[in-house]
């Protein structure tokens, strides 16, 4: 029997159409999609005006993405959906360091530099010492293991965001642990920062009366062969935004108490521990 759409079956009858040869983790994934997302009309009960506006959204969202911006993403990180995704495909033991959005300013081929050089090479900002260990599960140091640091300068901007005023590679380094599985190095204590809010995502969060600020924060991927590879942050504690990050991605495992010490420069310690889970 030919099923036409009504209110009522209207879920029912678009999954109904899929083919036989359909691939089954597609039709799964169609199928929910369809059957929430008609849920959700008849929730909501939005009207052709606001149906209107809603594809309209999507359309803009979609015409302001190019190489160097993608809205889609931000959305993604807006609405929580991106720290969900990374929760469900980065489960991990009791003990192990958590991870966090893995976010847009990672640069492949950030130099490989000695332990306790600085990354900060414009010379701005408040000199931190960052210092730890990588460790397994039972305690024991991990050598050979590797982090590779990123993060925002004094005004909360990356060096790809101005690459005509930070030098390349500002604030950006990979370091190796030895035996011992201890790691050291001079960077800047980070800034909080606006993600970008000059398009449709930040016309939503400006609707719904959110800020678009992200916490002071430093971005790490550690890994050692044999190891699980952990891609998190550190968050300042104390930071304004702390407790309201416009992408959700803090933890309270990973807020650390940002401390003042008066050694030459050096103005802040910052101590973690990265804990990595067999691979």
């Amino acid at each position: 029997m030919t099923h036409y759409l009504n209110e009522h079956n209207s879920a029912e009858t678009v999954n109904s159409r899929m083919g036989e040869n359909t691939h089954p983790r597609l039709r799964q994934i169609m199928q929910s999609l369809v059957t929430h997302l008609h849920a959700f009309i008849k929730d909501v009960e939005p009207t052709e005006e606001e149906w209107g506006v809603a594809i309209d959204f999507l359309t803009r969202t979609g015409q302001i993405c190019s190489d160097a911006r993608q809205e889609f993403i931000l959305l993604s990180d807006a609405l929580g959906v991106s720290m969900l995704v990374d929760a469900i495909n980065h489960r991990r033991p009791d003990g192990a360091t958590e991870n966090t959005v893995f976010g847009p300013f990672h640069v492949d081929g950030a130099p490989e530099r000695k332990m306790g050089d600085s990354i900060n090479l414009d010379g701005r900002g408040e000199l931190c010492r960052y210092e730890g260990r990588v460790l397994d599960l039972q305690g024991n140091p991990i050598p050979n293991a590797y982090i590779d640091v990123w993060s925002d300068n004094d005004e909360g901007f990356y060096d790809v965001q101005q690459p005509d005023i930070q030098p390349p590679f500002n604030n950006r380094g990979i370091f190796r642990t030895g035996a011992d599985g201890c790691y050291f190095f001079l960077g800047i204590k980070p800034v909080s920062y606006p993600i970008p809010n000059d398009g449709p995502v930040g016309q939503m969060l400006e609707k719904v009366e959110r800020h678009p600020f992200r916490p002071a924060h430093v971005h790490f991927l550690c890994g050692a062969e044999g190891y699980d590879r952990v891609c998190t942050h550190i968050f300042v504690a104390g930071d304004p935004y702390i407790e309201s990050d416009a992408v959700f991605g803090v933890k309270d495992s990973l807020i650390v108490d940002f401390e003042p010490v008066v050694e030459g420069d050096i103005k802040w310690k910052a101590a973690f521990d990265f804990v990595l889970k067999p691979d």
